[in-house]
């Protein structure tokens, strides 16, 4: 359309209206969430008003206006803390949240650059971390200024913060021969973020303290590192990793890549998921990939980032208003939203255990819908004054349960309602119980029905006995005719018994008794984790069983004979003492032997000798492993470990936050490969 005509076209009313709002809720929830660090919407929600803010400025370029959002990064820094202007801007990304998105940002480029569509460009690819991006400026090696990215342009000096946390270094050193010189001066960008075992701990101490816990780790991390006491953010387990430089005097790089290759050799942290691809198809598939890994990694992601390798070509491509038209940042389905707080009914578990479970509008997370999520307990309720009415934030990672993080008390009405919890056992009747060092109501009713059919359940699952056919409506009714009230029942039906139950013929009847049977033989561990013995999960009954290699040697073990065990502690071993103590358990277990339960050793296969000749150094933590564990997998397969690095180490396997044996294999040159190279070189890559 031509400058004239756009310049005298009518913008409807109600698109202007639209327009003014969106930018106020926006301006809100960036005051909300740079200055207050308490968000009151998700990332997902903010996302959605700015990208429609967006659209209806393109549709209707005349409405720009200078102190639009999305013509500026960030928001003005907080009070407290003294302005650092950025030699160069820190500029946000622009996300995409699909693959035809990231198809047409590659076309974009090569367009603007006026090569063949067909013309392969390389990126690199690098987990976005949810934390707080910072600049750290050194001068002759020395650490001078670190600062918030805060607009873009000016940020607020946190240097007494930054210097707490232990991977910033206060002064750069030259830790590999072929490392450059350090330049006179170079701003260093990276991502101060927090880890999910330290961000839950933070949180915790906060609801026990009856404080409202962070929404995320990114909150958490910015909401440490912006304390005005220095003292406060040294307590909290900051960690960062680097991704990127802006000013740099005395050196030039030439490649992204280089930069990512370099700043390691200089004692910075660099992502060890980082990765150089040839073209757009490669990044996609690295997305997908980090997106199906992501609830492995300890800290919390929300997407990668996607660069233009050759440096040369940023200059060429140059930059919008608030982002680069180098760099992309292509996002993972959220996994927090807010919804309403329908209701809350109370289940009752197979230890007993009342769990509060809120009923919500349903909202889609992560590509699933959800209607309902954990509310823990009564003390997590009462701690965050959750009301019914509410609205809330859930998330959902990975295959966990959803969960209510936090309610948004700024958008209460009045209309609320209070949580009452139960007093009495919502299916029996029998009255609660609560001992003072748990957090947890029970029903003490060994009897009760909702107890007998979630046993039912624990006890026929796969990774228990693996009684295939056995879902929860079959196990509710065969409480309900009375031909179960324990496990120990299910070995001495008959197929005639399950023809007795609703939607059963011969077939299935049969198939069901034949998978009951076939459970019969299985193994020590699998039986002991059954049982449903409370503390007692998987691993934990793998390794009792390997301890004590006989049930009745378990079942007579002493406090003294668990709390040996690495890794038994004190309520975990009286756990176990009392189950076996019990007449009734004791009966059960010897009901099940008597009906012909047998234990069968675990089928441990030769392994060939792939790494025969190989010495492995471990560094770092494993996700998918111990170290001690993947020590074992390399002697099984005939190679070598030891724990100090030299030359006659052949590969250093670096996992998360890896130590200094990491830099002392870039030191001597020694190849060092991420756990997933490894996991592929012992042949488990998934």
């Amino acid at each position: 359309m031509p400058e004239e005509a756009k310049e005298k076209r009518e913008i409807p009313q109600e698109i202007i209206e639209k327009v003014k709002k969106l930018r106020e809720e926006i301006e809100y929830h960036n005051y909300r969430y740079y200055v207050l660090d308490s968000p009151v919407i998700s990332d997902a929600e903010y996302d959605a008003l700015m990208r429609e803010l967006r659209r209806l400025e393109e549709m209707y370029p005349e409405l720009i206006t200078p102190d639009s959002p999305t013509q500026r990064i960030g928001f003005k820094p907080a009070e407290g803390f003294k302005e650092v202007p950025h030699a160069e801007p820190m500029l946000s990304l622009d996300d995409a949240m699909n693959e035809e998105e990231v198809i047409e940002f590659d076309k974009r480029i090569k367009r603007f650059l006026g090569l063949p569509e067909e013309t392969p460009i390389e990126y690199t690819v690098e987990p976005k971390i949810d934390g707080l991006a910072v600049e750290l400026v050194y001068e002759n090696g020395s650490l001078s200024i670190g600062a918030t990215r805060g607009d873009g342009y000016v940020g607020e000096d946190v240097t007494n913060n930054i210097k707490t946390i232990p991977t910033v270094p206060l002064r750069l050193r030259k830790f590999t021969e072929d490392a450059p010189d350090i330049p006179p001066r170079i701003d260093v960008r990276g991502e101060v973020y927090m880890n999910k075992d330290e961000f839950k701990r933070i949180n915790e101490e906060r609801i026990r303290k009856g404080e409202l816990p962070f929404a995320n780790p990114r909150n958490a991390a910015a909401g440490s590192l912006r304390q005005l006491d220095p003292s406060i953010t040294a307590k909290r387990k900051l960690d960062i990793f680097y991704y990127g430089v802006g000013k740099v005097e005395g050196y030039k790089f030439k490649t992204q890549w280089e930069i990512l290759q370099t700043l390691p050799k200089w004692g910075l942290k660099v992502n060890p998921y980082v990765k150089l691809v040839k073209d757009i198809k490669e990044a996609i598939n690295y997305h997908h990939h980090i997106e199906r890994i992501r609830d492995t990694l300890p800290y919390e992601i929300d997407g990668v980032v996607i660069k233009v390798n050759d440096l040369s070509l940023w200059e060429k491509l140059g930059t919008k208003a608030r982002s680069p038209r180098y760099a992309l940042a292509y996002k993972f389905q959220p996994t927090q939203v807010t919804t309403q707080l329908l209701d809350v009914v109370f289940q009752v578990g197979r230890t007993g255990a009342i769990t509060p479970v809120a009923v919500l509008k349903p909202v889609q997370i992560g590509g699933v819908i959800v209607e309902r999520a954990t509310l823990h307990n009564e003390d997590f309720i009462k701690n965050l004054d959750i009301r019914i009415g509410d609205w809330v934030l859930v998330q959902r990672a990975g295959e966990v349960i959803p969960e209510i993080v936090m309610p948004i008390k700024e958008r209460r009405t009045g209309q609320e309602k209070e949580i009452i919890f139960p007093t009495h056992c919502p299916i029996c009747g029998t009255k609660l119980i609560k001992k003072p060092e748990e957090a947890i109501w029970r029903c003490p009713n060994k009897n009760c029905y909702a107890q007998a059919v979630r046993k039912i359940l624990h006890f026929a699952s796969r990774n228990a006995m693996n009684i295939e056919g056995l879902g929860e409506k079959v196990a509710r009714d065969l409480v309900d005719r009375g031909l179960v009230q324990n496990v120990a029942d299910l070995y001495y039906l008959k197929w005639e018994d399950f023809m007795k139950l609703p939607g059963f013929a011969y077939k299935k009847a049969k198939n069901l008794y034949e998978a009951i049977q076939k459970s019969k033989k299985t193994t020590l561990g699998r039986f002991i984790y059954a049982l449903g013995i409370r503390h007692v999960g998987e691993a934990m009954a793998q390794m009792l069983a390997e301890k004590f290699k006989s049930l009745d040697k378990l079942m007579n073990a002493s406090m003294s004979d668990l709390l040996s065990i690495p890794g038994v502690g004190y309520e975990v071993a009286k756990s176990i003492v009392e189950f076996f103590k019990n007449e009734e358990n004791r009966k059960m277990i010897q009901r099940m032997l008597d009906a012909g339960v047998t234990f069968v050793e675990e089928e441990k296969e030769e392994k060939p000798k792939i790494l025969e000749g190989l010495t492995f150094v471990f560094t770092g933590t494993l996700k998918s492993m111990t170290r001690d564990e993947a020590k074992e997998i390399v002697r099984e397969l005939g190679g070598k470990t030891t724990d100090s690095v030299s030359k006659n180490v052949d590969y250093v396997v670096a996992g998360d936050n890896p130590g200094s044996k990491y830099q002392r294999a870039l030191q001597l040159g020694v190849k060092i490969i991420n756990e997933e190279e490894f996991l592929k070189l012992i042949g488990k890559a998934k």
